[in-house]
């Protein structure tokens, strides 16, 4: 089965061959637009001093994060429907301790708020391209744009970013509580530095993703859709050419059932950067109290699939499916939630 719907931004300036696929699940890389300008060290967001309280805005995004008391669960899967390549198993028993994570991914909105104020620039705008799938994009614009060698429905769009989803001449305008896409590993981390919070260890998102059901497919239970009921934001019909779903690209963040811990949407609309670096292995013989990933690495963790999933080639809209990526690379069905420490 193919690697997953998600094409990687080469780091540090690299620039591999066409079709060139990294260690990562999801790594697959492009050939840069020629206007790509050399990459230039992350440009971080301009967070309040640390002696000035937070701002009305900062504190707003802060707000409303879900209390968890954590404990122990049985995290990853055995389920021959994953990607054993992946590392989605083994199943191994894990302890979590008390946090507080959003119930739902970081919207526009909220995104433009944390710009305004700061300034931030987006790793997307400053390389000045992102892939957009191309069923969303002009005629113009698809002919002009250079697509991804297996997975020629994505392309590298001069122009595409946060505020332009579908580049020149798209605006987010009309989805304001829709996720914000094209945001990389590295916005994300300016964007809960703003904040006052922190992406989630992937043993959390797992955690709460998963509501305290074990050992189950999806949030709900183990059918995709229980009584013929669309619980879910993926590609539904015939890929790529004809999708039958609800939505056509992402779904506002607050769409379909929370979970039985009140999370929106954790399988899905968009993939969720968590704050771990990626490893296929690591996990089988490292910590099993509070895990935090691997303490080297070149990618980071993505889980809970997207809109762009379909059964034909990526089942990774599963609790337990996980991906990686680069942390400068940004696309349109990658976005993020918030976590924090729990209450003092």
């Amino acid at each position: 089965m193919p690697a997953c719907c998600a094409p990687q931004n080469p780091s540090s300036g690299q620039n591999p061959s066409p079709g060139e696929e990294s260690a990562g699940p999801a790594l697959l890389t492009l050939a840069l637009p020629a206007a790509r300008p050399p990459a230039v060290p992350a440009s971080p967001a301009v967070p309040p001093s640390p002696a000035a309280p937070p701002s009305p805005a900062a504190l707003r995004a802060a707000r409303g994060l879900l209390d968890l008391p954590g404990g122990r669960f049985l995290m990853g899967t055995d389920d021959p429907a994953g990607f054993p390549a992946d590392g989605e198993g083994p199943v191994r028993e894990v302890q979590v301790g008390a946090f507080r994570i959003a119930p739902a991914t970081v919207t526009n909105a909220e995104f433009a708020s944390f710009v305004k104020e700061t300034g931030h620039t987006t790793d997307a705008e400053r390389f000045g391209f992102s892939f957009v799938f191309g069923g969303f994009l002009s005629e113009a614009l698809r002919a002009g744009s250079r697509t991804v060698a297996g997975t020629p429905w994505w392309h590298a769009v001069a122009g595409a970013d946060w505020r332009h989803p579908e580049g020149p001449g798209s605006d987010f305008s009309a989805r304001q509580n829709h996720p914000v896409v094209h945001v990389s590993w590295n916005d994300a981390q300016a964007y809960c530095a703003w904040s006052g919070t922190r992406l989630p260890t992937e043993a959390e998102w797992e955690y709460a993703a998963r509501g305290g059901l074990a050992r189950r497919r999806y949030p709900w239970g183990d059918e995709l859709a229980p009584g013929g009921r669309e619980m879910l934001n993926i590609w539904q019909g015939v890929f790529p050419t004809s999708n039958t779903g609800r939505h056509r690209g992402t779904a506002p963040v607050r769409s379909y059932r929370p979970n039985a811990f009140g999370l929106y949407n954790t399988v899905g609309n968009v993939w969720e950067w968590c704050a771990d670096l990626f490893s296929p292995d690591f996990h089988r013989t490292g910590p099993r109290t509070d895990p935090a990933g691997p303490p080297t690495g070149t990618a980071r963790v993505m889980r809970g699939g997207s809109h762009m999933c379909h059964d034909s080639y990526c089942n990774r809209y599963r609790v337990a499916a996980r991906s990686s990526n680069t942390p400068d690379s940004s696309i349109g069905n990658i976005g993020f939630r918030v976590a924090s420490a729990a209450r003092g």
